[in-house]
């Protein structure tokens, strides 16, 4: 039968899930040669390393979206397992498989803490004592 040969990422229809033991990551930066860190949905950065037969088929760039298998006797590396397209990355992000991790998600943080701290400065002026009245 021979190879099943894609001509672009379209026709890709398979979407990987995370199995026991793999996590969902997106790339932080390209460290050269095969290394990659990536910032894991567990909150931990990894030194991942991009196996051979990825490597070949797929390129991997900043931003993307990637399934990471850990390993056992160092936490802190990983391999990539697999590369997600812009379709099955979005579909993972709208359905809670993954934590927003981008600029997007810092601005939110960034909205809510000065609302927070609005909410708090009123308690904090009823708490206080009440100044002598001369």
């Amino acid at each position: 039968m021979g190879k099943r040969k894609v001509l672009n990422e379209a026709h890709l229809k398979e979407l990987v899930l995370p199995e026991q033991g793999e996590l969902l990551g997106r790339v932080q930066k390209i460290s050269g040669g095969n290394q990659v860190l990536v910032q894991c949905t567990d909150g931990m950065v990894r030194l991942c390393r991009i196996r051979g037969k990825m490597k070949r088929r797929m390129w991997i760039r900043e931003g993307d979206i990637v399934l990471i298998s850990p390993w056992d006797f160092d936490p802190k590396r990983a391999d990539i397992v697999w590369r997600y397209i812009k379709d099955h990355a979005d579909w993972l992000e709208n359905n809670g498989y993954m934590r927003p991790t981008g600029p997007m998600a810092v601005a939110k943080a960034a909205q809510q803490a000065p609302a927070a701290t609005e909410q708090s400065a009123p308690e904090a002026a009823t708490t206080s004592s009440p100044q002598p009245q001369a």
